[in-house]
């Protein structure tokens, strides 16, 4: 499939700033599953293109000189190809093991290694249906919700509200999985939402699999409980929100910020749903 992708944001001050520099991690990644046909950023200021420790295509960029807001316009085409049982078969120069170090967004509390304990137990083999079923029981736990959370909001704070959004789930897998030392990484991207109602900036999880056929990472979108198909968009890779998350910077001045984020997601054209074996 084809998707042809508009990403929006604006921020906007009550003052004047001096200075802004933000990281965008806005650029989809490019992989055995995806291909970037076009795509470009437009901002004020300077970008510097570099790539981030987990190969994520990255800039920074940098504003000086008096100005009110800040905005980031990113577009283009990507074509994405369904993995097959959400296989992600990539050569990955890291290490899974990595991804088995939790952050202070995703550090396990007492409620969350209980759940963990509770729907991945200790001898049950990690594959596909058991970690899909933890994404269910998930969704089950914490009811979605837009605007109950923050991005600073932590995986046991998620779970002990019983609410949040995409990135909130994507948390608690990862600090269920880590609990249970298994390999598991936050997913920043898009998805082509159809009618579902969810905002088509996404974020999900890939997680290390064990199976008779198969060893390595599967994409889960732990919001619907499903494996990642041709719908989405890949922009980043990350141990959470804070190492993959689209923008994210600091500024001088500027007095009381606002935000305001646009993002529209359309299929294009099928490539004939290809698989990936």
């Amino acid at each position: 499939m084809q998707l042809a992708i508009r990403h929006q944001t604006i921020y906007r001050y009550s003052a004047p700033l001096t200075y802004t520099i933000q990281q965008l991690r806005l650029t989809p990644r490019t992989e055995l599953l995806q291909r970037v046909l076009s795509w470009q950023i437009r901002t004020g200021g300077h970008q510097h293109a570099y790539t981030d420790a987990y190969d994520n295509p990255s800039h920074m960029l940098t504003i000086t000189g008096q100005h009110h807001e800040v905005a980031i316009i990113a577009e283009g085409l990507v074509d994405v190809r369904r993995p097959y049982r959400g296989r992600m078969t990539d050569y990955q120069p890291l290490s899974p093991l990595i991804f088995t170090v939790a952050t202070r967004l995703t550090e396990p509390g007492q409620q969350i290694t209980d759940f963990a304990r509770q729907h991945l137990q200790s001898g049950t083999s990690i594959d596909t249906s058991t970690l899909l079923n933890l994404a269910a029981h998930i969704c089950g736990a914490v009811s979605y919700q837009s605007g109950a959370t923050l991005v600073t909001t932590t995986a046991n704070d998620a779970l002990a509200l019983g609410q949040g959004v995409c990135q909130d789930h994507a948390h608690v897998f990862l600090a269920c999985c880590h609990a249970r030392n298994i390999p598991a990484r936050y997913v920043s991207g898009y998805i082509d939402s159809g009618s579902s109602g969810y905002a088509e900036s996404h974020a999900w999880v890939d997680v290390w699999a064990e199976e008779s056929d198969y060893s390595g990472w599967i994409s889960i979108d732990v919001t619907h409980a499903c494996l990642m198909s041709d719908a989405y968009c890949r922009l980043a890779i990350g141990r959470d929100y804070d190492s993959a998350g689209p923008v994210r910077g600091v500024r001088r001045g500027g007095g009381n910020e606002t935000l305001s984020v646009m993002v529209e997601v359309t299929p294009t054209a099928t490539n004939g749903d290809m698989l990936v074996e």
